[in-house]
């Protein structure tokens, strides 16, 4: 394997202090994607969507509207 001049194999050294901080930061970025979103569920902020599976529920001669949520499925149902 040939080098040019500019490249290293060897990796770069940081500080143990300095590791730690690269590691937080990763950490708290992946819990951030993975609760993007579901925080606003967890306190009532649903994006609801009508769920047309069950689109012509019929209860009491009153149509039935069946609400499903985008993000974290929880499902309310209301008569029209």
């Amino acid at each position: 394997m040939l080098l040019s001049a500019g490249e290293n194999l060897m990796p770069e050294i940081v500080s143990i202090a300095e590791a730690a901080r690269r590691r937080a930061k990763k950490q708290r970025s992946e819990a951030r994607d993975g609760a993007r979103g579901k925080t606003l569920c967890r306190r009532g902020f649903h994006k609801w969507i009508i769920d047309q599976r069950k689109q012509f529920d019929v209860r009491d001669g009153k149509l039935v509207t069946v609400r499903r949520c985008a993000r974290c499925d929880a499902v309310k149902s209301s008569l029209d």
